[in-house]
């Protein structure tokens, strides 16, 4: 499994964190607490335990979904052409349509909860049509592609993005998020000048880039983590940004002037991350409109995420 909070990008091979199956599957069997901080930590102590004594890291989340399908590899993405139909109000609807021989699962918190309803559905797929599904799209998550050999998930992948380049191309939808040019140094200043003097006293770190319209909520768990459920706009001040914090549970990482948005953080890398995953949010608002328009996750779901401690961790390690 790749590690909790490190990137596909960089991993190499001796990075992955090596499982023992046999021993993950106590999770399927384990009586877990009704209660859902216990739960989720019992079932971390349950994959943690399951790492082979010469493996080191802690193994993503999502170890037990991966391990409920029975294809040698099982690679899962969220990229913006993909989520652009999971994180739309019609996904489930035209994701049949599209791709008839996937399995389409609607939002489900993750962890434990998800990886036990796609067992669930698996098994039912499995159960109709004698096999289990190659490509399982999630509401408001991503996809997992499923296969024996490496070159079988590369075409499966490529399959996938070629059908919606095609379906965004024919609606005319741009591949690259509508944004302005960067603004002037003075202004960047300016504004780094007023934010600072609206905030608290923790470092605080800067990305800016030209204006271009963030989601306006929360469209997947990385979405949140990264860069914050919701942007802050308007004129900014410290009871404004007072406000913003006591209204959502944490500082603001996206903030959006007339001319610019900037990531903020507490460190660089922190800021960049926001930046980058606010500009893949507003291209999967861009591209979910040939679907029926975003479908942002309720309250429920994104307090979820806010306070689960596996995301704490992964955010850490940034």
């Amino acid at each position: 499994m790749k590690p909790s909070g490190t990137t596909l990008a960089g991993i190499e091979p001796a990075d992955f964190v090596a499982l023992d199956r046999n021993r993950l599957s106590n999770l399927y069997r384990a009586g877990l607490p009704s209660e859902v901080p216990e739960r989720e930590a019992a079932v971390m102590e349950i994959v943690e335990a399951s790492v082979l004594p010469d493996s080191t890291g802690r193994p993503s989340v999502e170890a037990p979904l991966h391990d409920s399908l029975s294809a040698r590899f099982v690679v899962h993405t969220h990229p913006p052409i993909v989520n652009g139909m999971t994180c739309a109000v019609n996904g489930a609807h035209h994701s049949r349509h599209l791709f008839p021989d996937a399995l389409w699962i609607d939002y489900t918190d993750p962890g434990y909860s998800l990886c036990m309803e796609v067992r669930r559905e698996v098994e039912a797929y499995r159960g109709h049509r004698g096999y289990e599904p190659s490509v399982i799209f999630i509401g408001n998550h991503g996809v997992f592609v499923a296969g024996d050999e490496a070159d079988q998930i590369a075409g499966t992948y490529s399959e996938i993005f070629a059908c919606l380049e095609d379906v965004y191309q024919r609606a005319g939808v741009q591949r690259e998020v509508k944004q302005g040019d960067a603004p002037p140094r003075e202004s960047i200043t300016r504004n780094e000048e007023i934010i600072r003097s609206a905030w608290s006293e923790s470092p605080l770190h800067f990305a800016v880039s030209g204006h271009f319209s963030p989601a306006e909520g929360p469209i997947t768990p990385d979405h949140i983590v990264y860069a914050g459920a919701c942007p802050i706009r308007g004129k900014f001040s410290a009871e404004g940004i007072t406000l913003f914090l006591s209204r959502h549970g944490y500082d603001p990482k996206i903030a959006v002037f007339e001319d610019a948005v900037f990531g903020l953080g507490e460190s660089s890398t922190a800021a960049e991350l926001a930046l980058e995953v606010a500009r893949d949010a507003a291209l999967v608002v861009q591209f979910a409109g040939v679907f029926g328009g975003i479908e942002y996750m309720d309250d429920r779901a994104r307090r979820f995420i806010e306070g689960w401690e596996v995301e704490t961790y992964r955010r850490k390690q940034v």
